[in-house]
């Protein structure tokens, strides 16, 4: 067992190559100065340091109420004579000072502060403290602390699959290597990397794991992790992705909520943030109804109240569409009654939520910084993946149950935003997409590897492909302006032109950036879309074609038509055929691996 007096969430610092937007950390006022090198801060008399920020401040709402926390100190290493306050935050309340005390600290002499509200916590609270400095001095750590004793000691198997990202994977494990070797749960916690390229070239040590592996995407090499936790006897897995860009401080914050957590079903989920402004939020957990609907995208990670109403409102029962990325995702091993699908990437961790009945919690702090633009990662592949991904959701899981006419929504939606927009080669690629699905678990059993449907839609991509934009600035022509409502009205009932003769002669020739893509009111009237890429240097034209759109209408038409009449024939195949595609043995069948005793198998077996 742990001892009680390991912390439960350490100060986080900006770091280079990751964050450095300070106000997520720390603000500081009156001539307090951080160094990052150095992971201090030093005051001035009058200088102040608040930490009501997403990185640092304490979640006690969802500790009381998944971990049943009662007892909590703040624990401060520094030196200097201060001012300390530590507030205690609930809704539609003012705040709650439950230290305010002239308090000085020893150079090597970390001081400890109780906090005991008058009421006890509730389910719903923050906690957060501010230093202003009576003198000179500096702040070296900052501590959450409780003398209860955790309920178990997680052994946790941190899972990376990997391919062909050699340097990126190889940072992981170094930086994984230099946090673990100080980390009072070093003994607790390991590291195995999936290299699906088979080219990472990592050595193996006594915290880290190098695991070889055939290319079955993302799910194939997630699934060989978990199946190496089972095997390792890991009580949890940690799926992450293979650049883990995230402080490190965060496998600590989530190995104690784990620890502590009253239910064994609890599972941690890690937000994710936005790849070109690293203050704003991409998703913090996610609900899958008929598309994914990221939660609390776009809120501004420097704005305490905008972090308040994110931590309130989390804290909440989450409802049972609720998914968590595989960016960051730890996990009970033993709870785990369905391996994940065989969807080779796209889909496979939503399936994997929603089938597992897991208490998804999401923590301040736990937290992945994007290296790529999830916009510019849009193509008639990834698209072909998502159409795919979303029908089996809704095909398999109870709880999305949505019936024939909800499912043609869904297909819909996918064809129309490609339609409208000239994405004629993603046409082609969806109409592959609904042919696919429709053929059930079995064309997933027969292309785990996804090599010949991989091969045939590079064959389909000739227009849609980021190319090098060069210096040239891009020439426009407007006829049509989408921001009037008689203009969009025309294009609404002539289906973007396609219904106008000659339209490519006429129709507007538009630039939009990458993150537009998917927009309807820009591309009113546009017979000519640009994309440039969020960095400015790459962009790819699209063209009205009729021809070529009809051509795809007609194969859409015809290929939807049959899941409408046949719709409860393809569910029912699903159903059974994806309970036969989630087994262990299933798994370690096409990964030829040997059969254990330990495997758990499907509960329908």
């Amino acid at each position: 067992m742990i001892s009680p007096t390991a912390p439960l969430q350490v100060l986080a610092w900006p770091e280079i190559g990751l964050n450095t937007e300070r106000d997520l950390y720390c603000r500081l006022e009156g001539g307090a100065a951080l160094s990052m090198e150095a992971r201090k801060i030093l005051f001035i008399p009058g200088s102040v340091a608040h930490f009501n920020t997403y990185n640092n401040l304490f979640n006690i709402g969802k500790w009381h109420k998944y971990c049943g926390l009662e007892d909590v100190s703040l624990r401060l290493q520094g030196a200097g004579t201060f001012e300390l306050v530590v507030y205690y935050l609930y809704p539609e309340h003012s705040w709650e000072r439950l230290t305010n005390e002239i308090i000085t600290l020893e150079e090597g002499t970390p001081q400890s502060f109780a906090l005991c509200p008058p009421l006890g916590f509730r389910n719903r609270g923050l906690l957060f403290f501010e230093l202003r400095a009576l003198s000179e001095g500096h702040l070296l750590d900052a501590q959450w602390h409780t003398d209860q004793v955790p309920l178990r000691t997680p052994d946790l198997m941190l899972s990376v699959t990997t391919f062909q990202r050699e340097d990126a994977v190889q940072s992981t494990a170094e930086r994984f290597e230099r946090f673990i070797h100080s980390s009072p749960l070093r003994d607790h916690i390991h590291l195995t990397v999936v290299d699906n390229g088979q080219s990472a070239e990592l050595v193996a040590s006594d915290h880290v794991t190098p695991i070889p592996n055939e290319n079955l995407g993302g799910a194939g090499g997630f699934t060989r992790g978990l199946l190496a936790a089972k095997d390792r006897g890991a009580s949890h897995c940690l799926f992450m992705d293979d650049d883990a860009s995230i402080h490190m401080e965060a496998v600590e914050r989530t190995w104690m909520f784990l620890a502590y957590a009253t239910e064994e079903r609890v599972a941690v989920s890690g937000a994710l943030m936005n790849a070109q402004h690293r203050w704003q939020m991409w998703e913090n957990g996610a609900r899958f109804n008929q598309l994914c609907h990221p939660q609390f995208i776009g809120f501004d990670l420097r704005n305490f109240d905008q972090v308040a109403q994110m931590e309130f409102e989390s804290t909440a029962n989450k409802p049972d569409n609720f998914y968590g990325g595989w960016w960051y995702f730890a996990f009970p091993v033993q709870h785990v009654d369905y391996m994940p699908f065989p969807f080779f990437v796209r889909g496979d961790d939503v399936s994997f939520s929603l089938v597992n009945t897991f208490n998804i919690v999401t923590l301040p702090g736990v937290i992945c910084f994007q290296n790529e633009d999830f916009s510019s990662k849009e193509s008639p592949q990834t698209l072909y993946l998502d159409l795919r991904g979303h029908l089996a959701h809704h095909l398999v899981a109870p709880q999305l149950e949505i019936g024939r006419k909800g499912v043609m929504k869904i297909l819909a939606w996918f064809f129309v935003r490609s339609f409208l927009a000239c994405h004629y080669e993603t046409l082609s690629a969806l109409n592959l997409s609904l042919g696919d699905a429709l053929e059930g678990p079995e064309f997933f059993r027969r292309n785990a590897d996804m090599s010949k449907r991989r091969a045939d839609i590079k064959a389909l991509m000739n227009t849609e492909i980021w190319r090098d934009l060069g210096d040239e600035p891009l020439a426009e022509r407007r006829r049509f302006d989408p921001n009037k409502s008689l203009h969009r009205i025309l294009m609404k009932l002539t289906l973007n032109g396609h219904l106008l003769p000659f339209f490519n002669r006429y129709g507007n020739h538009i630039t939009l950036p990458a993150d537009a893509r998917g927009q309807r009111r820009p591309i009113w009237g546009a017979s000519q879309i640009t994309y440039v890429s969020s960095d400015g240097k790459k962009s790819y034209t699209v063209t009205h074609d009729k021809q070529r759109a009809w051509k795809e209408l007609r194969t859409y038409a015809k290929t939807a038509l049959h899941l409408w009449r046949n719709y409860s024939q393809i569910q029912n195949e699903w159903q059974r055929g994806y309970r036969d595609l989630t087994t262990g043995p299933f798994w370690r069948d096409i990964l030829k691996l040997k059969t254990q005793s330990s495997d758990k198998k499907n509960p329908a077996e």
